[in-house]
């Protein structure tokens, strides 16, 4: 039925002019055309659109019947197989580029991953015969494109494993190496273009006048960086000899090159003042941050087109610029670019000359909303690998500034990481830096006398007098008692080089009084806590095994009485830790007093 349908309508038609064809044969030729192909009959279409007589109707409406040929490729179905790519190969020479676009692109949107990868490897080529048609008036038309192919590999999941990567179980390194195919020869003319575009106004003052083929080719360039170039974790040439997503990232930042695009530039923007470039996006459309944090990644992190980077920058430079990268990656909760900034971080860090970082760059914002969402990782990300590292980054950073840079930069920490296990970690570092300052030839103003007391009285101090939970506090209390601890014993009363000395009496009334009520008040607590968990543990042990508990305002989580009395033990053990560094403090102060 359907076959007769359609060879009534194509005799139908052969005896119209191509521009007088009816809405109603557009109809009947499309419906009956991909209902012959669906019922099998591919090999009687071939026939029918391969007659010479029927070739201005194929150009007119043949694109209709790309739908259930593709279908038929994607399946790979050995019966019909021969003959539909014979159809589609026909249409593809023979309708008009416009029609053939609009049809291939419909067919690229799919949900399933396996069938986006077919998809692409099928449709990719044809695709850019296509747009090669078009001439000079393709540049919107390949942008569709682009946008089009890269939001189906962004359905792609992605390989994190050098297996994954190797065995492709994905697809994503086969659409990623198509991809670098099919956008070549479009790359090859913006060069061109861009090369002629700069002869032609040599001498002259630029004028509003851009490539349009090469704005899309940058758009293309940069959500490619953002995704998948910034979500996938790449392989090093010692973990993966022959990296397919390496080599895509690689022929990313060559296309940017050959388009006229400076990597320097791109990756030195936050600092370098770039020329007004006219053309058809904004500034940060036209060069996403994300995408700029990804490129610089990329180059520092993985080295890829290093060779092009002058040697003239600095690695004091090269952070600086970096930093705004850095922070917009370690902002993100996504674990991949926190990943990448924390990379990032290192590897601009250690370039960078110990003690060699001035405290005038504290003033520059991201040096201090970068340790704020290094903080944030330390503390909070989910895995753990992710918090050691940024612990690690975060020491690699205080090691690289200078002594007064090292001071304001502990004062603000203190100030704002709102955090006893950082506040204790950079209380342990100022005792560092104090110890440093005492070693003989080592003497510095920031460190000892006048300078050290105001960061001092910053340590020594309860965040909330003697009312300070000292459970939740115990990472810095017990590390500001090891300073205080330190202090005595190291610096000698008749020197008195850190001015500990002069200073003790208000340190006994701003600190350890106040922390020895705290002790004996928590104590005293959890004391009675304990009590009552043994008591009602005791008394109600069969009828109710599990307890719950209130320390404070805060009701602990339901736990068995065993854990429950194992928790508070453990919580006046802490009490009595604390209480004996006070007690051999005091020891230590009288003693030397009485020298």
């Amino acid at each position: 039925m359907a076959l007769e349908q359609l060879s009534d309508v194509v005799q139908r038609c052969q005896a119209l002019p191509d521009d007088s064809y009816s809405t109603e044969d557009h109809d009947v030729f499309t419906i009956a055309g991909r209902t012959c192909i669906e019922e099998g009959h591919s090999a009687q279409v071939l026939s029918i659109i391969l007659d010479e007589k029927n070739q201005d109707i194929v150009r007119c409406m043949g694109w209709n019947l790309l739908p259930p040929v593709i279908q038929v490729l994607l399946k790979k179905e050995d019966k019909n197989l021969p003959p539909c790519l014979a159809v589609f190969n026909h249409l593809l020479q023979t309708c008009g580029p416009k029609e053939l676009l609009i049809g291939l692109l419909e067919q690229l949107e799919h949900d399933d991953p396996d069938t986006i990868a077919e998809s692409l490897h099928l449709l990719l080529n044809p695709l850019q015969k296509v747009l090669l048609c078009l001439g000079s008036r393709k540049a919107s038309s390949l942008g569709m494109t682009l946008s089009s192919v890269l939001d189906q590999v962004a359905k792609l999941p992605l390989p994190y494993t050098k297996e994954q990567e190797e065995d492709d179980v994905f697809s994503l390194c086969r659409c990623c190496t198509d991809l670098t195919d099919f956008v070549k020869p479009f790359v090859q003319e913006a060069k061109f273009n861009t090369l002629n575009l700069n002869e032609s106004m040599a001498g002259e003052p630029a004028a509003g006048k851009e490539d349009e083929l090469r704005t899309e080719l940058l758009k293309f360039c940069m959500k490619t960086l953002s995704r998948p170039l910034l979500e996938v974790q790449l392989k090093d040439p010692d973990t993966l000899a022959e990296s397919p997503l390496r080599n895509f990232a690689t022929e990313i930042l060559k296309t940017l090159s050959a388009i006229g695009e400076s990597l320097p530039d791109l990756v030195y923007q936050p600092l370098l003042k770039r020329k007004q470039v006219p053309g058809f996006l904004e500034e940060e459309v036209r060069y996403p941050k994300e995408s700029l944090a990804s490129l610089a990644h990329l180059v520092f992190v993985h080295h890829l087109t290093a060779d092009t980077f002058p040697s003239v920058f600095s690695p004091v430079f090269s952070l600086r610029s970096n930093m705004e990268h850095i922070n917009l990656l370690l902002s993100r909760i996504d674990e991949s670019r926190i990943q990448k900034g924390l990379e990032l971080y290192e590897k601009s860090l250690v370039r960078v000359e110990d003690g060699s970082l001035h405290a005038d760059l504290l003033e520059i914002k991201p040096f201090l909303t970068v340790p704020q969402n290094l903080v944030k990782v330390m503390t909070i990300c989910p895995r753990h690998d992710l918090r050691t590292r940024g612990l690690k980054v975060f020491q690699l950073s205080i090691d690289k500034f200078d002594t007064e840079a090292k001071y304001n930069f502990f004062q603000y920490m203190l100030k704002t990481s709102n955090h006893s296990g950082v506040e204790g970690y950079v209380i342990k570092n100022i005792k560092k830096q104090i110890d440093i300052a005492l070693q003989p030839g080592n003497s510095n103003t920031w460190f000892e006398g006048v300078h050290l007391l105001p960061l001092l009285r910053k340590v020594l101090s309860l965040p909330d007098g003697p009312e300070t939970d000292l459970l939740q506090y115990l990472d810095r209390i017990m590390e500001s008692l090891n300073v205080l601890r330190y202090l005595v014993i190291r610096d000698k009363v008749t020197e008195n080089q850190t001015g500990i000395w002069t200073e003790l009496y208000k340190i006994e009334d701003t600190f350890m009084k106040p922390l020895r009520v705290g002790v004996n008040m928590s104590r005293a607590h959890y004391e009675r806590e304990l009590y009552n968990t043994m008591e009602t543990k005791r008394g109600k042990a069969k009828e109710n095994p599990v307890l719950s508990v209130s320390v404070g305002d805060e009701k602990l989580p339901n736990m068995t009485s065993e854990s429950q009395i194992q928790a508070l033990h453990s919580a006046l053990h802490t009490f009595d830790m604390i209480e004996s560094v006070l007690v051999r403090i005091e020891e230590l102060t009288e003693v030397k007093e009485n020298l």
